[in-house]
């Protein structure tokens, strides 16, 4: 991978072209974005770019990545980043997911983890834990959107990237019905990591729905961070990451 990118590259895995960011070298980590989308300057990536070589695309649709017909869903985006790992032949890798992308990421792991050496789940979406009368999570497109940045941050003042959000995450409303069902596939290390004002989605509720149904994973929470710490508390959420990393080297 290349070090010290300052602006996005692009990558194309069997016709699909995607908008890539690269920090830093050594081990890989592939970084899967939320509905927030992908900010190349965002200082999380330069930090995390310190332990290690970290890709991070944009999905199709999300940044500049062209929609794409064929990719439409949270499963077709699974099995395009296990193809993206197996194109560049990466091993060990760290896969570590924010909301939509740490949904993707579980896909990812459920399916087939032999490219991976541990995974690192950031207030995932893709569960139903209530029943089906439940709303689990707000409906993002149906409030107004300073009602939406409120669930989402602990500090009001950032947000992005709707339509491709929809693409992917409308029907069934963030979640993948069979997917919880599927979670006891993972066997590999796992951290749940979890803004500790996360009003979107709370650690309480459906972070212990994760916790219980992954055998063997970890939870911590990030202190005055919402649902998206990696841009509240960066240098917290790469602490708990490149230690993860660091006991998975030992």
């Amino acid at each position: 991978m290349a070090t010290n990118v300052t602006q996005p590259g692009w990558v194309t895995v069997h016709g699909v072209r995607m908008e890539v960011v690269e920090r830093g070298q050594g081990r890989p980590i592939l970084w899967l974005h939320g509905e927030d989308g992908l900010d190349p300057g965002a200082q999380f990536l330069d930090l995390l770019g310190a332990h290690g070589s970290v890709f991070a695309p944009s999905h199709p649709g999300f940044g500049h990545s062209p929609d794409v017909a064929s990719i439409d869903t949270v499963d077709d985006l699974s099995y395009l980043y296990l193809d993206l790992l197996a194109d560049r032949n990466l091993r060990d890798v760290t896969v570590v997911g924010s909301s939509l992308g740490g949904w993707i990421a579980a896909e990812m792991a459920v399916k087939c983890s032999d490219r991976f050496s541990g995974l690192v789940l950031v207030a995932p979406l893709g569960i139903k834990v209530g029943d089906r009368e439940t709303r689990d999570i707000p409906d993002i497109f149906a409030l107004p959107p300073d009602e939406v940045t409120r669930l989402q941050y602990r500090d009001p003042a950032k947000a992005r990237n709707r339509e491709a959000t929809a693409l992917y995450a409308w029907e069934p409303y963030f979640h993948n019905p069979k997917l919880r069902q599927w979670l006891h596939r993972i066997k590999l290390p796992t951290l749940l990591l979890w803004g500790a004002d996360d009003r979107f989605v709370t650690a309480a509720y459906y972070g212990d729905a994760f916790r219980t149904a992954i055998p063997g994973s970890r939870f911590e929470t990030i202190a005055a961070a919402g649902h998206f710490p990696h841009i509240e508390a960066p240098a917290a959420l790469v602490e708990r990451v490149s230690g993860f990393i660091g006991e998975r080297k030992a």
